[in-house]
């Protein structure tokens, strides 16, 4: 019902009701700003619970999700917009809620979305000072070649497959190879 009246107003797309009160949708990042503040100030969604980015690499873009909480009727929605990965830009809600600006710095450190005007916007919350490395969440970022890069080897350290080291400290005496098996009865309790 409520969905109805502001898809008179916006462009409302892809709803999916998760469950009883909690509800996902997706609006253009044009419309972002003012469909928050119609739900927080017209439809007592007050509680900004948190802003999400997931980098939706196969289709060019992040996508944010900025999730409302009514305390009255104990519902959420979930509302999505997408922005594109290759100009990772977004308006900056700091003004509306004053949380915005932590969400909105964990999301240009770990993803690279930049949020103009956001304050305090280049602080770093969970990467080292100087990190001078690409965005660590960005499904493009190599782990193992940025640490070969910016990491040396110690001497005497030792590689182990992590899969291959598991299966030894779990499973001792398990057969390792098809021959071990043989030698130890064909694998027959």
């Amino acid at each position: 019902m409520m969905l109805e009246k502001l898809k008179q107003t916006f462009t409302v797309t892809e709803v999916k009701e998760q469950k009883k009160n909690l509800t996902f949708f997706t609006v253009p990042k044009e419309q972002m700003e003012m469909m928050l503040i119609t739900l927080r100030d017209h439809h007592d969604y007050k509680h900004l619970s948190f802003i999400v980015g997931i980098d939706m690499i196969e289709d060019g873009v992040f996508k944010l999700t900025y999730m409302l909480y009514n305390y009255e009727t104990n519902h959420s929605f979930g509302i999505h917009c997408n922005i594109d990965r290759e100009k990772a830009e977004m308006d900056s809600f700091h003004h509306l809620w004053e949380q915005v600006g932590t969400y909105q710095r964990e999301l240009r450190e770990m993803l690279g979305i930049n949020f103009e005007g956001s304050p305090r916007l280049e602080e770093n919350l969970s990467l080292d000072e100087g990190w001078d490395g690409p965005p660590p969440m960005r499904r493009d970022f190599d782990t193992k070649e940025y640490s070969n890069n910016t990491y040396f080897q110690r001497e005497g350290r030792v590689n182990y497959d992590p899969r291959e080291y598991m299966r030894e400290q779990l499973y001792p005496t398990f057969p390792k190879t098809e021959s071990d098996k043989l030698l130890n009865g064909g694998g027959k309790k």
